[in-house]
């Protein structure tokens, strides 16, 4: 499976962005798919998930700012990123998780950059 991550930018803080991944085909297993970012110098943290079903989770730092979806008709997971702040600056990287045999998937980067 092949993840495509688009919708990353320079924003100023107080913007918002939307961040979209698609998969390259249909997902029929159990899966979470998510967003994480990894700051410079900083470890790959995780930012929201959402389950197959529509659990979504989500890191302390963006709750209420951030809000992921999912279309699993489209195999897509959105990530709408509002109230930035520069600590949100970072590559973003989508995820998915093949939960029932164990395998995780990245998409590549997608810069995040926010202006103070």
């Amino acid at each position: 499976v092949q993840l495509q991550a688009s919708g990353g930018g320079l924003v100023q803080a107080g913007g918002s962005l939307r961040l979209s991944c698609a998969a390259s085909r249909s997902i029929f297993s159990r899966n979470s798919m998510g967003w994480y970012r990894q700051a410079p110098g900083n470890q790959r943290e995780l930012v929201a998930s959402i389950s197959s079903g529509g659990t979504a989770t989500y890191a302390d730092s963006v709750k209420g700012r951030f809000t992921i979806s999912r279309d699993n008709t489209q195999n897509t997971v959105s990530l709408q990123m509002n109230s930035l702040k520069p600590e949100d600056t970072a590559v973003y990287y989508c995820k998915l998780a093949l939960i029932s045999i164990g395998r995780d998937y990245w998409g590549r980067g997608t810069l995040v950059t926010v202006s103070s």
